[in-house]
């Protein structure tokens, strides 16, 4: 898997307050919210990687995220 956020995504990665010291993230099509971490991540880097994860699930025709 690679970092590359898929076209029209991007990605923010930002520090929690609680529980301090832990990342959540953010996704956006064409600047548009669409999806937020529910869990806090460890590391910036764990996060980014699930965002990424979650827009290339997005991303794919026919992909039914269950939100209206």
């Amino acid at each position: 898997m690679s970092n590359d956020v898929p076209h029209p995504y991007t990605v923010e990665v930002e520090p929690l307050t609680k529980p301090e010291g832990q990342f959540g993230w953010l996704l956006r099509r064409s600047g548009k919210l669409i999806q937020r971490s529910d869990r806090a991540y460890r590391s910036e880097e764990k996060a980014r990687e699930a965002a990424v994860e979650a827009a290339e699930r997005d991303s794919k025709p026919g992909a039914d995220t269950g939100r209206r």
